[in-house]
Order: C-alpha cells, then sequence, then structure tokens
C-alpha cells in the first residue's frame, strides 16, 4: 500500500462573517485555519489529537509566526499546505504555505508545537507514539521562505494597556486559553482607524505557560517602531498578587496601498 504523501493540502474558504471591515479574512479565523490544517494532516498520519486523546497525549503550540503578502478576500477559496520538517524528542517544527490553489502565494507560516501528557501536563516523547511514525512524514525538501519566530524580547520596561477576563468561550479542547484567542486579543489593541492606515505584515507568537478559563490577563505593549510592536500577556493568579507570563508576540504592520 502506499504511504499517505508528507505534505497536506486542505481547502478554506474565507467565510464572509469571517472577515473584517476591509472584506480581508481575520488574521484569527487565519491562525484557526492553520490550526485545523495541522490537526488534519496529523490525524490522517495517525499521529493527530484523535489518536492522542484516549491515551492521555495532546498538541500544544508553542510557537507560531505568519507572514503573509496579502489576505484572501471574503468568498475567496484559499489552500493551506502543511509539513512537519523535524522532530527533536518533545518538540516538533510545522510548515506552512497559504496560497490560491494555483501560481498565488497569499504568504507563509512557521510553528513548533510539543507534545504533553494531558494529566501531568509535562512534556512527553514524541517518538514513543506509535513507534515513532511521525518520522514516515518529514519532509525536509520543501521551502518556507521566512525567518522563524525570534526571540520577542522585551527590552524596555513595557506599559499595561489592558486587562481582560477570560471565558468560557476562550477554552478549547485542551481545557487551557486557546492559542487564537491571544493573537486576537493582541490585535485587538489598535483601533478601526489604525487598521484603516496599516495591516499586519507578519505576526510571532510565544507561548511560555497555559492559562485557563476564569484567569485575567493583563497585555503590556512596548513600541519599537511606527509599525513593530512587542506585547507580553500575564495571568493574574486567584490570590492576584503574582503575574506570570503566558506568551510574547511580535506584530509588524505595513502600510495599506491606496
Amino acid at each position: 500500500m502506499n504511504q499517505i504523501s508528507n505534505v497536506g493540502i486542505y481547502q478554506f474558504l474565507a467565510e464572509p462573517f469571517h472577515c473584517d471591515f476591509t472584506n480581508h479574512l481575520f488574521y484569527g479565523h487565519l491562525g484557526n485555519h492553520l490550526l485545523n490544517a495541522a490537526d488534519y494532516h496529523s490525524d490522517d498520519r495517525d499521529f493527530g489529537m484523535r489518536y492522542l486523546m484516549p491515551i492521555h497525549k495532546t498538541w500544544v503550540l508553542s510557537r507560531l509566526v505568519i507572514e503573509m503578502n496579502e489576505m484572501p478576500l471574503a468568498y475567496d477559496q484559499f489552500y493551506v499546505e502543511t509539513w512537519v520538517d523535524s522532530v527533536i524528542k518533545f518538540f516538533t517544527s510545522r510548515n506552512f504555505k497559504i496560497t490560491d490553489g494555483s501560481d498565488k502565494v497569499y504568504g507563509y507560516g512557521k510553528s513548533t508545537w510539543v507534545m504533553i501528557d494531558t494529566d501531568s501536563r509535562k512534556p512527553t516523547n514524541i517518538l514513543d507514539v506509535k513507534d515513532g511514525v511521525i518520522l514516515q512524514y518529514l519532509e525536509t525538501q520543501k521551502e518556507c521562505p521566512i525567518d522563524p519566530v525570534s526571540r520577542v524580547n522585551v527590552k524596555h520596561q513595557p506599559q499595561m494597556v489592558k486587562t481582560i477576563n477570560t471565558h468560557y468561550s476562550d477554552v478549547d479542547m485542551n481545557g487551557h486559553i486557546n492559542s487564537v484567542k491571544y493573537m486576537e486579543h493582541v490585535l485587538d489593541l489598535w483601533d478601526v482607524n489604525w487598521y484603516c492606515k496599516y495591516h499586519v505584515q507578519r505576526m510571532e507568537i510565544a507561548y511560555s505557560a497555559e492559562a485557563h478559563g476564569g484567569d485575567q490577563l493583563k497585555l503590556y505593549v512596548e513600541e519599537v517602531n511606527v509599525t513593530e510592536f512587542r506585547v507580553s500577556i500575564y495571568k493574574i493568579n486567584n490570590e492576584k498578587t503574582d503575574e506570570t507570563e503566558v506568551c510574547r508576540s511580535r506584530v509588524v504592520f505595513a502600510e495599506n496601498q491606496s
């Protein structure tokens, strides 16, 4: 029997109510499509969440960068190609390419994932799953020509700009705050007038701890220059005496073309 391809290709639609006032797909919805493509790819190859959850393991996103030339418009069909190019014990590197199914490339993404034990919430060896089945599907020849996530260092004293309470709809099937929710919270720091002038060219996010429903989040922002910002998100414990950093993000904007 022939082995399934190392690269998965999945079709999506820029549904109109998943698009913003400029008629382009929301960045958060694009993020969800990338994560869904990652799940479809791993599930098709027997190392996805449907196999992992019954054995008390799951994938958790550790780092993600998305860099776009342009965003799909409402009603556009687009395709996400995804493939794994490396595995090192607890971590795996997964790439994305977003196209119109022909010659147009909307953009690319890179991500790092960690496999954890759902009981201990500790990393677990990926190669222990089905005798390292993931190694059969490594693709090291396909190019993903963007830089990986940087260290996203917040170098100066950032300004606390927003506090957010988390609720039911923030929590995903892993029981923690959904990865894309953090992206949306970050992008909501700029108002509609800002997005009349600028669009997101590149967004990086690196996760360092889990937050859960009911946790309060505090967002700190450092302005690097007029179009580049770094954001740190902290959660506050129940006693509201201690803050723990849960993720850092770097956002690079570009001016809209008239």
